[in-house]
């Protein structure tokens, strides 16, 4: 009997192991509280966007740090390959307005695209002035995904105003440009071959709406965006198209809306796929519009399908980035 029990030892060991990688796995995400770097402080990449390379994410957003020079604007850069624990790269892009710009400049919501044929790395943002005149897109460019971004040019895009901005790469590797046009609405368009320009305007969707993002997911586009309520919070809204060109169905709530989306605004929906299943995130700020700086952030996973999409309460919850398992609660 000895050798069966031996066995059966190593067996209920191997099966504690297992488990207990499984767990290690899954990271934890905890909502609307201050979220540490590998340095312990903040993360400081408001109004960001994800760029998977390889197997590791990278996390590009507006540093709003305290010790920071006020007369240029910042993007940091931060690297995770679970996307809980975010190792701090450096500000990648310290900008100070061009010449003939005005005295001051703003710098919102940056987005990293891969461009694979020419190899480069090509930063998108909302460059605007003082009063919100200017409305235009910046460019900046670079080799290396967490190198020195160098600016080469700001426009409006197609000519029309261009205000909070949101990017989205589709299955097929074709990459857009969500921005906010606002006498109309906000505008999906196509980037050109070098993603230095924008190509092509796929759609107009007639909604007065800021905070864009995009997801393809099982079939269907869904878009979401949020009211004009500046840093306050709102209910946002999402709709679903078989194609990007539409026709958008009527915009629904995501969540109930006396709930102001949790006080969060919509900054892009990240898609995990993994070996089990395909998760969608929503990636959403918590605006402090006297301490930027401390603003938070909101990441949920969708409850997402058949044309619906639900952002649940916010309450703890676990990823297994390999399997793309998403949990909600303990």
């Amino acid at each position: 009997m000895k050798p069966f029990c031996s066995a059966k030892k190593t067996a209920l060991a191997l099966a504690v192991l297992l488990i207990c990688l499984a767990v290690k796995a899954a990271e934890t995400f905890t909502l609307g509280e201050l979220w540490p770097d590998n340095r312990g402080q903040h993360i400081q990449a408001h109004g960001g966007g994800i760029l998977k390379v390889g197997d590791t994410y990278y996390w590009f957003g507006e540093d709003r740090g305290q010790n920071l020079d006020w007369r240029s604007c910042h993007v940091s850069c931060y690297a995770s390959t679970n996307l809980s624990d975010w190792k701090f790269c450096g500000d990648v892009l310290n900008m100070v307005a061009p010449t003939n710009f005005g005295r001051r400049m703003i710098l919102e919501r940056p987005k990293v695209f891969y461009n694979p044929t020419t190899k480069k790395f090509v930063m998108y943002f909302h460059m605007d002035n003082g009063r919100y005149q200017a409305a235009s897109v910046g460019v900046a460019t670079c080799d290396t995904v967490a190198g020195d971004y160098k600016f080469l040019k700001y426009f409006r895009p197609l000519g029309h105003e261009s205000r909070d901005i949101g990017q989205f790469v589709d299955d097929d590797g074709s990459a857009y440009l969500i921005f906010e046009d606002r006498p109309f609405g906000f505008r999906i368009a196509k980037l050109s071959a070098d993603y230095l320009s924008v190509e092509k305007e796929i759609c107009l969707i007639p909604e007065h709406m800021e905070g864009g993002a995009l997801v393809h997911y099982n079939g269907l586009y869904y878009v979401i965006g949020s009211h004009l309520t500046g840093w306050n919070a709102n209910p946002n809204l999402y709709a679903t198209a078989k194609s990007l060109a539409g026709p958008w169905s009527e915009f629904k709530d995501i969540a109930p809306p006396e709930k102001n989306t949790y006080g969060a605004q919509s900054t892009m929906l990240l898609k995990i796929v993994g070996t089990k299943t395909t998760s969608v995130i929503f990636m959403g700020d918590i605006w402090n519009a006297d301490n930027l700086g401390d603003s938070r952030y909101l990441w949920l996973p969708l409850e997402i399908g058949g044309g619906k999409m639900t952002l649940p309460a916010p309450q703890k919850w676990s990823l297994d980035i390999t399997t793309g398992e998403a949990k909600i609660g303990k």
